[in-house]
């Protein structure tokens, strides 16, 4: 039943319904009247628990943006292993190493257990009542403009909870931060497609030509596109599917392509704009476009010669439907957009759109959709930061100290807020700079649900249900706390919810009719909801571009290099520490890099070429600088690079957040110079140059398979013999 004192609209507002797209089921489908009912965790020891065997339950991965479902192993209480849900249209019963050490993110021993309160230089813990007193007192006659809440990538029920709550206290300062987020590419696929992200079908496709689209490694939706990349391989009519990556830096992807082309940095779309002129199927605008783009011109500009632009169109002739990818690599310049646009072009020309490019579903709750991250907005936050616009600063699920570019000196900046309150799991390096320090549950111990980005199969709500019992009993779930703040202000509105469990079976079950199940019984719906772990919704689908967008879209001309910083810097991004946020999960930190085998450090990579130039071999370390600052680390001979770049994954670095990440390599952010797309705002990650030297100091490089030549301690990890020689008694 809807309260008296709250009207239909605002009953389905704060329930996450509000506008939505579809026909709202009555009212009396909720289970959880005015405290009739008390909600039961289901996380309670069940009765039919046996020591020795395992029991599953589904649930939602969140070590990163992909939405993938996972399945929990549950012995005696304690959630043992994580596999993917086959009931996911997105992960499909698969899961990546990253998902899998979210375990170690359950039991890390460095998570935060108490509410923790700045005293002078030193934290004290606090009770909760006295932490949300803190809250209301410190609000209490805070206008709201006064008032910024920075948060990383939201969806689902917490994303509804939040808008209300930032409602509440007046501000609409809602900041939304993803460090590697791909906005270039979004922004480029709205003009080009008429969609962010449309559907990419590589299963579908005779040819891949990828320009630095690590889809095997971290770039969207590694688990989905590995699988599709299985299919392609596969191939269809008895081919085989071709991959070509284009990029200035190998990636995991470039190492598994059948040709792989190093292109100078940020001249990818100088190439797809040669690579149509040489197709010369076009006419029209598009042909006027292109014209300039000879193999000369080409081939000058990106190092690529005329040959192979020459070989690579006629492959993407002979064999249709073919799918051009424009990844992240592409978008790190001040021409980014630009730069993802060119290459877009391509698969208008080739007939693409509609075969390999497929329209992405619609989400038909508006308030669940969700809602993405930019450097942009960080700049924006930080810009208000620098001029004292705000006295209360709220931090959650973002970790700005770290990620943000040495040149926006936030933490100089956040110095500056008079109270902030950051929600965290770790004592990371933006929550050691806050007042108030609220502890979170892990992913494994929440309720939730989740609108993945990319929806690879169709429109579907994830669910988030713990897998055990809480590990630490002071921690919290963000949407109890939400509930909580928002009971401070809006009591009427919220007094029917016990918890957070109670306002997300609550809300289901007040529309269950517009999930697809309007005549089941609300406990059979509610657990088979959790049973699945996935909601599968009827929607539709959105509506592509039938035209190419090439009005204003001009690429720049190389730039002549900077004697002092002549190199380009490539922050390599890798499948296991992504932005750092993972560092403190030690299978991650010794899962060996896929192309280095390097494990627990930093390293800069750089081409044999040029360190033969610069005196530079294996172990020595290195000073890498740009206008913003300098990194120390191992260099390593790669020659998988550009020879004018050099590259050093992000990630590690960290000053604080636990034992396993702090002070173990550098941090490749704080060396970044803040220059920005133009067309986007965004971070340009690719922008900064820097230049190299030796410090004299050396060291021995710590791989998977030991040093050069396979050898640990001196002796080789496998030695081969015949049966003839073999003493058994000898170590080998």
């Amino acid at each position: 039943m809807i309260d008296s004192g709250i009207d239909r609209r605002d009953f389905l507002k704060v329930l996450g319904w509000s506008g939505a797209a579809v026909a709202l089921s009555g009212c009396g489908n909720t289970s959880v009247e005015d405290g009739k009912e008390t909600v039961v965790s289901y996380v309670e020891a069940n009765d039919y628990m046996i020591p020795g065997i395992g029991v599953y339950y589904n649930s939602t991965c969140a070590q990163c943006d992909a939405g993938c479902s996972i399945n929990g192993r549950v012995r005696e209480g304690r959630v043992l292993k994580l596999e993917g849900n086959p009931d996911s249209g997105i992960n499909k019963g698969k899961l990546c190493g990253l998902g899998q050490a979210g375990v170690q993110h359950h039991y890390n021993p460095d998570r935060v257990r108490e509410p923790i309160l700045r005293n002078g230089n030193k934290g004290e813990t606090i009770t909760w009542d006295k932490a949300y007193a803190l809250i209301a007192e410190k609000l209490t006659g805070v206008k709201g403009e006064e008032i910024a809440f920075l948060s990383g990538g939201v969806s689902g029920h917490l994303k509804a909870l939040l808008g209300n709550y930032l409602e509440s206290i007046g501000t609409k300062n809602h900041f939304v931060y993803e460090a590697l987020a791909p906005v270039g590419v979004r922004a480029a696929n709205l003009k080009s497609y008429g969609v962010a992200l449309p559907r990419y079908r590589l299963d579908k496709a005779k040819v891949v030509l990828s320009f630095g689209a690590d889809f095997l490694g971290s770039w969207i939706s590694p688990v989905h596109f590995s699988q599709q990349y299985a299919q392609f391989r596969k191939g269809m009519d008895g081919q085989r599917g071709v991959l070509i990556q284009v990029e200035s830096k190998m990636s995991l992807t470039g190492a598994n392509a059948d040709r792989w082309l190093v292109v100078k940095p940020g001249t990818e779309g100088v190439l797809a704009l040669g690579i149509i002129n040489a197709l010369g199927t076009t006419s029209g605008e598009i042909a006027e476009l292109v014209k300039p783009y000879d193999h000369a011109h080409v081939t000058k500009e990106t190092g690529v010669s005329a040959s192979q632009i020459d070989k690579i169109a006629a492959l993407l002739k002979l064999r249709s439907p073919s799918l051009i990818l424009a990844g992240s690599a592409v978008e790190g310049y001040a021409h980014g957009a630009q730069n993802a646009a060119a290459i877009n072009l391509l698969n208008h020309v080739l007939g693409n759109v509609g075969k390999t490019i497929e329209a992405p579903s619609n989400v038909p709750f508006p308030q669940l959709a969700p809602i993405v991250g930019s450097t942009a907005s960080l700049k924006s936050l930080n810009d208000g930061l620098v001029a004292g616009q705000y006295k209360v600063l709220f931090n959650f699920a973002a970790n700005p100290v770290f990620t943000a570019p040495g040149a926006f000196k936030f933490k100089d900046n956040m110095a500056k807020v008079g109270f902030k309150v950051a929600f965290a799991h770790y004592m990371d390096e933006t929550a050691m700079q806050a007042d108030l320090v609220l502890p979170l549950d892990s992913a494994l111990e929440d309720w939730g649900t989740q609108v993945p980005e990319y929806l690879a199969d169709g429109m579907q709500l994830n669910i988030q249900q713990p897998l055990m019992e809480k590990l630490h009993a002071n921690t919290r779930s963000m949407g109890d706390i939400l509930l909580t703040l928002l009971k401070q202000r809006r009591a009427d509105e919220y007094k029917n919810f016990e918890d957070y469990y109670a306002y997300l079976r609550g809300s289901l079950l007040q529309n269950k009719g517009a999930l697809g199940a309007g005549g089941s019984d609300d406990d059979n719906f509610w657990n088979e909801a959790l049973t699945r772990g996935v909601l599968k919704i009827s929607s539709s689908s959105a509506t592509l571009a039938d035209k190419a967008a090439t009005s204003g879209l001009q690429l720049p001309k190389a730039e002549t290099a900077d004697a002092k910083f002549p190199m380009h810097f490539i922050p390599g991004v890798t499948a296991s520490l992504r932005d750092g946020r993972h560092a403190n999960q030690p299978w991650l930190q010794e899962s060996p890099d896929p192309l280095t085998t390097i494990v627990w450090d930093s390293w800069v990579e750089i081409h044999p070429k040029k360190a033969l130039e610069l005196g530079i071999v294996d172990g020595d370390v290195v000073e890498v600088t740009s206008k913003s600052g300098s990194i120390k680390a191992q260099a390593y001979l790669f020659p998988g690079i550009h020879p004018d770049a050099v590259s050093v994954p992000l990630g590690r670095g960290h000053e604080a957040m636990g034992r396993y990440a702090k002070g173990y390599g550098v941090n490749p952010f704080g060396i970044l110079d803040a220059i920005f797309d133009k067309e986007t705002g965004e971070l340009a990650l690719h922008e900064t140059r820097v230049s190299i030297k030796k410090t004299g100091a050396r060291v021995l490089i710590v791989k998977d398979e030991g040093a050069a030549g396979g050898m640990q301690m001196g002796r080789r990890i496998a030695l081969r013999k015949t049966t003839d020689q073999v003493d058994l008694s000898e170590e080998v």
